[in-house]
């Protein structure tokens, strides 16, 4: 399993700061005098610097918005690794570079800003091949054009609808390989809205077929976000929504034996592992968890009866009882017994002539 320890909690995931204000404008050089920097987190990893005014506070976009801007990043060696004249993106979706999507809430219409971020709200440890090196700080330049409502879902088309879903769920995809598994859940989440969105239009069949497999796809994807992050009730939940729709389908029964495996529930793991093997008799990865929960459940069992063992106070083999024959009084020599009966007999022909008598 990977390495959680280094990820940032959730609350470390970022968002501007509430009382986030832009620079007051004044003369002279803005790109020359650092303290009109902007602070945006708080933690001085990521600033934002003023280099054209826009329109007013009031001309700001808003989450929920799609958002185009010029961009243009370089490294901290000055190599330009990206250049967009108009890159458009929903704003607050995290569809973009963190520190792209945090600022771009705080520019004017019509301002020019220079964002300096570092690797965490960037391309992160995993960098980006081959321009960009792992944790490497970026330097954006960013213009703000244009800030429209995002599209109505309701009455998006069936093709727009699966296209827009899944933008989104390549993105998760795209956080999940940079292990940042918080931002994977997110996206997963908003393409699934998407996919369940009420809709004023019909589709087709074959769109109909194609929407269920994105969300199959989501599902199964967020239920692997949801493994590395040990949310283990709403990944067997996004498992069994995979089954509803597709009960053999073996991502989801892979994942749901892990789960349960997780909780140490070998007895239900394994029969959906058998199941999942049955589909895909070839599958090695199957075939190892399953020896592996195999083992694991025997040894579990093992522990359990030498518990139950103990809470019944059975005895240990070394004080197990001797035999029978060794306990019980069967050495009394005949004669005694004999005499013994004799007595008695004796006793009761007295009792009777006594009796007689009177």
């Amino acid at each position: 399993e990977d390495d959680l320890s280094e990820l940032p909690p959730l609350e470390d995931v970022g968002r501007p700061r509430e009382d986030a204000q832009p620079p007051e404008q004044g003369g002279g050089d803005a790109a020359g005098d650092p303290q009109e920097w902007l602070d945006v987190l708080g933690n001085g990893s990521l600033k934002k610097k003023t280099l054209v005014p826009g329109r007013g506070v009031d001309s700001r976009p808003q989450k929920g918005q799609d958002v185009t801007v010029r961009l243009k990043a370089t490294l901290e060696d000055g190599t330009v690794v990206e250049e967009e004249p108009a890159l458009t993106f929903t704003l607050g979706d995290c569809d973009v570079l963190q520190a792209l999507d945090l600022c771009v809430q705080l520019l004017e219409m019509g301002e020019t800003a220079l964002i300096v971020s570092e690797a965490k709200y960037c391309y992160g440890a995993q960098g980006r091949s081959p321009d960009i090196p792992p944790n490497a700080s970026l330097t954006l330049e960013v213009e703000l054009l244009a800030a429209r409502d995002a599209p109505d879902l309701e009455l998006l088309t069936g093709k727009e609808k699966i296209q827009l879903a899944n933008r989104k769920r390549e993105r998760g995809n795209f956080f999940y390989q940079q292990a940042d598994y918080v931002l994977a859940i997110n996206s997963y989440d908003i393409a699934l809205r998407i996919v369940g969105s009420s809709s004023k239009v019909d589709f087709s069949p074959d769109e109909e077929a194609e929407l269920l497999d994105v969300k199959v796809k989501c599902l199964n994807n967020l239920a692997a976000s949801q493994l590395k992050l040990d949310h283990f009730k709403a990944a067997l939940k996004s498992c069994n929504l995979v089954l509803e729709h597709q009960p053999g389908n073996i991502k989801a029964l892979f994942r749901k034996g892990k789960v349960l495996a997780q909780q140490g529930e070998y007895r239900e793991a394994i029969p959906i592992l058998k199941a999942a093997l049955k589909l895909e008799p070839s599958n090695k990865t199957i075939h190892a968890e399953l020896s592996k929960l195999v083992k694991k459940h025997a040894d579990q069992r093992n522990v359990e009866t030498e518990m139950y063992r103990k809470m019944l106070g059975n005895p240990s083999a070394a004080s197990t009882p001797r035999k029978c024959k060794d306990k019980l009084p069967w050495s009394i020599p005949w004669k005694w017994l004999f005499g013994a009966t004799a007595i008695a007999l004796g006793g009761v022909a007295l009792s009777v002539v006594i009796a007689a008598r009177n």
